[in-house]
């Protein structure tokens, strides 16, 4: 479980920058001097069905893309009566299923919670519809198992703003 954990909390800390997934709609190249326009970053987005806004940051005066996203709450499922080798095998292929989501750019981050309340932890999708975000949380095994439930929420954030 400790190596399960570990796993996941090194994919979280890669918020650097991805490679080009096979998605039309991913417009994050590497390195920074190869960033698109704001007016091209608004442009392709809108065009991949992401809902976006921007504003002008009084600070700096740089315009800031706000762009819609899809956090996912992992609530504690109906059905938690498995035995240790089978939640075992359930917590390996969920972590591999949130591995898959964030090495196909679906995902842009997911951890668990370090409490033991009902919410059990959160991943975040950056795909431009709910219905894309549900049905991609939705094919967690440990949802499938009924072991976790999803709660979905839209989500706005800065585009291209890493955590600090």
């Amino acid at each position: 479980m400790k190596n399960n954990l570990l796993l996941l909390l090194l994919l979280i800390t890669i918020v650097a920058c991805k490679p080009e997934i096979q998605r039309e709609y991913i417009m994050e190249p590497c390195p920074e001097d190869e960033k698109p326009s704001i007016a091209a970053l608004k442009a392709q987005l809108t065009a991949d069905g992401f809902q976006i806004f921007d504003y002008i940051d009084p600070d700096s005066g740089d315009t800031v893309v706000m762009q819609q996203y899809f956090m996912a709450f992992l609530k504690a499922g109906p059905n938690r009566s498995q035995n240790q080798a089978e939640a075992d095998s359930l917590q390996r292929l969920h972590l591999e299923h949130l591995g898959s989501m964030y090495a196909q750019g679906f995902a842009d981050i997911s951890g668990p919670f370090a409490d033991d309340g009902e919410i059990r932890g959160v991943t975040i999708y950056n795909v431009p519809t709910l219905k894309i975000a549900d049905s991609l949380a939705n094919m967690d095994p440990m949802v499938q198992a009924g072991r976790l439930e999803i709660e979905l929420h839209p989500w706005w954030a800065a585009k291209g703003f890493p955590l600090r």
